[in-house]
């Protein structure tokens, strides 16, 4: 499966924050355990809803939560 292009700080935003474990940041935005590791790995990318849920746990804007990089998004030449 391939890495998305949106990257995302959740790991460092959960220590940050006291340390918090993926639990406990799962628990909050009433998710499992298993969406924060994938979301944390570039594996998946949360609904909109999800992402803002996540920047209001951590009291802090959007993009500081996940960055997109256009660029990143360009398409790959063939031959």
């Amino acid at each position: 499966m391939a890495k998305s292009i949106i990257q995302n700080n959740i790991r460092r935003l959960r220590f940050d924050a006291g340390e918090m474990t993926q639990q406990q940041l799962a628990d909050e935005a009433r998710v499992s355990r298993q969406t924060i590791v994938a979301i944390e790995k570039g594996n998946y990318s949360p609904s909109l809803e999800l992402a803002f849920r996540l920047a209001h746990i951590f009291k802090t804007p959007l993009e500081e939560v996940f960055t997109y990089d256009p660029r990143d998004d360009k398409p790959k030449k063939s031959g």
